[in-house]
């Protein structure tokens, strides 16, 4: 490669920008210049706009959008070794196919970032409360919005990465829910995975105790967390937490205690080809204890049929039932070795307004017999009537999932001024999802509440 094309690989890596021309290295240059100064009004070194990959990071985080910004990292490694691989191409003969391959990449990494472009431009549009056309602007000629926004004292962001730091995500309750011997104890400190070589939070301080024989609602909006908290109380994902239901620890006795608890997924697992009897007599195999005998297995199966009337389709294929009977197959597979706690997650799914309430009235029923339900829905409102509780989780400033309530329903319509479930879901959610974005401010407010 001669020393020409190495200067200009690396200009274009630098810039993060095809150099095709005067003009289009002055622009870039210019759009540099621009994030220097969003960078330094939201808090963050200005030179950082000068390093390549580490400003995408950066720009996210200062849009309030750190997933996306590391997602650019990676799209604009993938074309920094693009550019590389053509430019050693060009000293050799290349077939059409290479050619070919390498345009369709090209053009897919191209659309790919327009996309995460797109979501962090909305995000800083949002920090500096801007309407949202100027995502025009950003997208076409994005040095002018650049310097306008990082030198025009009329453009100031809403809030700097300091301001952000203080706020609900680094505030800690430093609550511990009693640890009784009977009912359900949740203290999670935290739940975490690593993306991009970095560790990401995606549950922390989460505290909670659960009477027996309550019915709890888990109300949340997309991504915060509730299948991740659901996961991490039944052992399936464990977190850094201390799970303990009726006086045993969930973690350090899992294979003991693994079918105290009955988790229903969204999608079943059942087999259609099998009938309801059999289906459930593998249940019972899988879950009974070894010592039962077939003839006490098969009295569970036709107890269980009947709390879930199941009896006059017994012999049925599964394939063959309707949407409100799978429903209740499915509960009943879990419901077979007499769980204390069941987490069912949207049950009600596919279900009209009639057979959801049956669904949700023979739940009901369950709790009354001394056993805690927890159940993630997208229409509570059709059946709050029949639940006890409510736990209510939203993602704060650095979408991790933290908890803004729990309590009665009524203590929960009183703390968010809100008396329909959906409309508090509404106001946590972050106004790009077409919420309020008042999600910290309910995290900080509950924790005030728990410190009394």
């Amino acid at each position: 490669m001669t020393l020409d094309r190495w200067i200009s690989f690396l200009l274009t890596v630098w810039v993060g920008s095809d150099l095709s021309s005067v003009t289009s290295f002055v622009t870039e240059l210019l759009f540099l210049a621009g994030l220097w100064g969003i960078f330094r009004k939201c808090g963050v070194e200005g030179w950082w706009a000068l390093i390549p990959f580490a400003r995408e990071d950066k720009l996210g985080q200062v849009a309030g959008r750190d997933a996306e910004g590391r997602v650019l990292v990676v799209i604009k490694a993938v074309q920094a070794v693009i550019d590389f691989v053509q430019i050693i191409l060009l000293t050799g003969t290349t077939t059409e196919q290479t050619d070919a391959i390498l345009l369709a990449v090209e053009v897919a990494v191209v659309l790919i970032s327009m996309i995460y472009y797109i979501r962090v431009y909305l995000g800083l549009i949002e920090v500096f409360d801007q309407r949202k056309r100027w995502v025009l602007l950003w997208m076409t000629v994005g040095f002018i919005p650049a310097l306008m926004w990082g030198y025009l004292k009329k453009y100031q962001p809403l809030w700097t990465i300091k301001e952000l730091q203080s706020q609900a995500s680094n505030y800690f309750s430093g609550a511990r829910a009693a640890v009784l011997d009977q009912g359900l104890t949740v203290n999670l400190e935290e739940r975490t995975a690593t993306e991009m070589f970095k560790k990401k939070y995606l549950l922390r301080d989460i505290h909670m105790y659960i009477q027996p024989g309550h019915m709890v609602l888990l109300l949340g909006g997309s991504g915060a967390g509730k299948t991740t908290y659901l996961n991490a109380v039944n052992g399936y994902e464990k977190a850094k937490a201390e799970v303990v239901l009726n006086g045993r620890n969930m973690y350090t006795n899992y294979k003991e205690m693994q079918y105290e608890i009955g988790f229903v997924p969204q999608m079943d697992l059942m087999r259609g080809s099998d009938s309801v009897y059999r289906t459930l007599m593998d249940a019972a195999s899988l879950r009974l204890p070894v010592e039962l005998s077939k003839a006490e297995r098969a009295a569970r199966v036709e107890e269980v049929m009947k709390i879930f009337g199941l009896t006059p389709v017994k012999n049925n294929l599964v394939v063959k039932l309707s949407g409100g009977q799978r429903k209740r197959l499915s509960i009943a597979m879990e419901f077979i070795s007499n769980p204390s706690l069941f987490i069912l997650d949207e049950p009600d799914s596919g279900l009209d307004g009639v057979m959801a309430r049956e669904l949700f009235q023979q739940l009901r029923q369950i709790a009354d017999q001394g056993k805690i339900i927890i159940v993630i829905t997208h229409t509570p409102d059709r059946v709050i009537d029949l639940f006890d509780d409510v736990i209510v989780l939203a993602k704060d400033a650095q979408r991790t999932g933290r908890l803004a309530f729990f309590g009665s329903i009524e203590e929960a319509r009183a703390f968010f001024g809100k008396d329909k479930m959906e409309e508090i879901v509404r106001s946590i959610n972050r106004k790009e999802e077409g919420g309020d974005g008042r999600a910290d401010e309910f995290i900080l407010k509950y924790a005030e509440v728990q410190h009394g």
